[in-house]
């Protein structure tokens, strides 16, 4: 799997969001990736974190993993995202973390058969959002890659 800060690399250079949000992958290996954000650039109103920020480094925190779980396919490959869903248990009033647990091996070993024999595979994540290592937001997404 690529590291850390090939995945930040990645994002900033092909999601420029991604740089103008402060965004930092702390953590890529095997057991997931986890994405920094700061409070200031992705500040509402109410002092907190606008949801459309939180919504996108959670979004951003799955892409991380699946990136770094396709570029080691030996072809090209394009990804999007299908479908999300987000949920706020409580509001992001500091620096806060995005973390996206790896699925288990079955999963995985699933995903990359269909997308090396099918041209095409899709894959749920599940994403935390977590300020003080207190969950405030959970976030499902359906991602799917296609060979190129």
């Amino acid at each position: 799997m690529i590291c850390a800060a090939d995945v930040e690399f990645y994002l900033h250079q092909n999601i420029p969001l991604s740089r103008q949000m402060g965004i930092r992958v702390t953590v890529c290996d095997d057991t997931g990736v986890r994405l920094a954000a700061p409070l200031e650039p992705n500040v509402n109103h109410m002092g907190t974190v606008f949801g459309g920020s939180a919504s996108a480094v959670a979004m951003l925190c799955g892409w991380g993993l699946m990136h770094a779980r396709i570029a080691e396919f030996p072809f090209a490959t394009g990804l999007v995202i299908r479908r999300n869903q987000m949920e706020f248990d409580s509001p992001i009033d500091a620096d806060f973390e995005a973390w996206c647990a790896a699925p288990d091996a079955d999963k995985l070993a699933q995903f990359d058969t269909a997308l090396a024999n099918e041209g095409k595979a899709r894959l749920q994540l599940d994403v935390d959002l977590l300020i003080n290592g207190h969950c405030a937001a959970a976030f499902v997404g359906t991602y799917v890659a296609v060979k190129k």
